[in-house]
Formats: C-alpha cells, sequence, structure tokens
C-alpha cells in the first residue's frame, strides 16, 4: 500500500497540534480540507487515528504509531534541507546546540557572542538539559556532554577534562577565614548541586563524600548557576566545576586537596552533519575557545 504524502503531512501536523483548525492554520487550509485528507487517510489504512472529543483530537495506538514514523521523516527531511543549505557559501540558518545545563548556562552563553559577532545570520538556539539528546534522530545538530557519547554513528572529539572543585568568595574568606581541610568545613555552610539531581557521576561522587565528612548546615540547588550565585553572595562554601574560576575573579579556591575525578568533556555531532558550514564554524569556535582557555590556565 502506498500512503499519499500529502495526507501524511496534514496527518503530522494534526497530530503535533492536537487540533484540527490549528493545524489548518499552520498548513493554510480549511477546517474542512484537513478533516477531509484525515478522512481519507483513515479509510487507506482502515484504522482510526484520533479519538475526537471536545478538547481535542488524542491520538489512538495506531495514531501513535504512525506519528512516530512521521516524527522520523519530519526530522530526516529536516537533516536533508540543511545538507543543501549547508552546500551554499556562507554560514546561516538555525545552529541547535544541546549541553548541560551548568556548562552550557556558565561557560558557552557568555562566549557566544563572538560567534554570533561572527555570524550575523547564523541563529543559535541553546538545549539545555541533562537529559541526552539523540543527535541521530536530530533532537539537537551538536552537543556539549560531560561524557563519551555511546552513539556508534557520532563524530565526537574530546575537548578537556574538568574537576569539581570547592570556592569561596574572597570577602567570605576575608571574613570567614580559609578552610584548608575537609574537617575545617564543619566551621562553615556548605553549598551544592543536589545530589540526586541528574549529573555526571564524578560529580554527584565528590558531592556525596564531601557533604558525607560535613556535619554542618548546607544549602542545595539544583543547578549550578544557583550554586554559583550563593558563593558569591557570601553563603558559604560551594561545589563547582573549575572552569568558572577563571571568569569569576572574585572566587577562591579552598580545600586545594579536595577535587572529584575528571570529567571529560565532549563534542559531538551527527555523521550526516560532517559537511556542515554551521557546524564546521561552531566546532571551530569551541575550539578557539577551549585553547584560550587551556592558556589562561596555563599563565
Amino acid at each position: 500500500m502506498t500512503l499519499d504524502w500529502d495526507r501524511l503531512r496534514v496527518f503530522h501536523a494534526v497530530a503535533d497540534a492536537g487540533s484540527l483548525t490549528h493545524a489548518g492554520e499552520t498548513l493554510n487550509l480549511s477546517q474542512s480540507a484537513v478533516s477531509r485528507q484525515i478522512r481519507q487517510l483513515e479509510e487507506a489504512l482502515g484504522a482510526t487515528l484520533f479519538h475526537r472529543h471536545a478538547r481535542g483530537l488524542i491520538l489512538t495506538e495506531q495514531g501513535e504509531l504512525l506519528f512516530e514514523a512521521t516524527r522520523v521523516m519530519a526530522r530526516r527531511l529536516e537533516a536533508a534541507a540543511a545538507r543543501i543549505r549547508d552546500a551554499e557559501e556562507g554560514v546561516y540558518g538555525q545552529l541547535r546546540v544541546t549541553s548541560t545545563t551548568g556548562f552550557g548556562t556558565l561557560w558557552l552563553a557568555p562566549r557566544l557572542g563572538k560567534l554570533l559577532d561572527r555570524y550575523p545570520h547564523l541563529n543559535v538556539q541553546l538545549l539545555l538539559e541533562e537529559r541526552v539528546l539523540d543527535l541521530a534522530m536530530r533532537e539537537a545538530d551538536v552537543a556539549i556532554r560531560m561524557k563519551e557519547p555511546s552513539q556508534a554513528d557520532l563524530i565526537r572529539r574530546r575537548l578537556l577534562d574538568i574537576r569539581m572543585r570547592l570556592y569561596a568568595s574572597q570577602g567570605y574568606v576575608a571574613a570567614q577565614g580559609f578552610p584548608e581541610s575537609i574537617a575545617d568545613l564543619s566551621r562553615h555552610r556548605l553549598l551544592y548541586f543536589t545530589i540526586d539531581s541528574p549529573q555526571v557521576s564524578a560529580g554527584r561522587a565528590f558531592m556525596q563524600r564531601v557533604v558525607a565528612a560535613h556535619p554542618g548546615g548546607s544549602l542545595a540547588v539544583n543547578n549550578y548557576f544557583g550554586v554559583l550565585q550563593a558563593v558569591r553572595n557570601g553563603l558559604g562554601i560551594g561545589a563547582l566545576p573549575e572552569y568558572l574560576a577563571l571568569d569569576t575573579p572574585d572566587l577562591v579556591h579552598v580545600v586545594p586537596s579536595e577535587a572529584s575525578d575528571k570529567i571529560p568533556v565532549f563534542f559531538a555531532y551527527a555523521q550526516e552533519l560532517r559537511h556542515s558550514k554551521r557546524v564546521e564554524a561552531f566546532r571551530d569556535f569551541v575550539l578557539e575557545e577551549i585553547a584560550e582557555y587551556r592558556k589562561a590556565l596555563a599563565d
């Protein structure tokens, strides 16, 4: 059986919107035309694709199966269109970048002005979350992750290794003293990323070790930006990734003997985007920034 591409396109829009009216607005079709296409598709398949009720449309089990197939089709078509656009001269269009919330917010985002100034027609969308997005399925174009990607069909490059360390503000150290050891932390409030939040195992193990040895008061936050703000405002001693020290001059590294195991940072993208000028431009930009970071560490 051959399915009509136009009907599948209409079905995908309706399933995505959950409404005939909204799908029609997206496709520039009348509601009756959209309804007719769905009815003809259901007749061709011999299956009901939607449950209809007053609040809108809900996919049936058969509809869910077809929607998953059209999602894959849409992503593949988008990837093909991106490759075609990238065959032209220049760097433009949308680039979706996924990273962890901490690294994306605190290291990557502040540096992106240089990239956007260099390529004024490039539109970067940051997708910051701990969930690992599927690059092969086009959930994002490129990823910067805190562990090596497990998918075999990705191009990957190890950028650097980082560690978690303990920091305080200059004002806090001046007022409360400089803790030299884990035992010294008992006299200080501990600030850290919530242990049961999604995070890399090396960071969790480090914080578990520090928290277990700390009998005093604490503040747990479910993102590093919150921990950083608490540290900078003198609330206590915070566990933070070491890349923040260069960008935040008022941080003081305390308890120097304590650090997490190495956390690798990887850059990855799908094989099908290996000729993408957008991906190439972003990759080169990230490598330049990493080189600057390494140079600043060595100085």
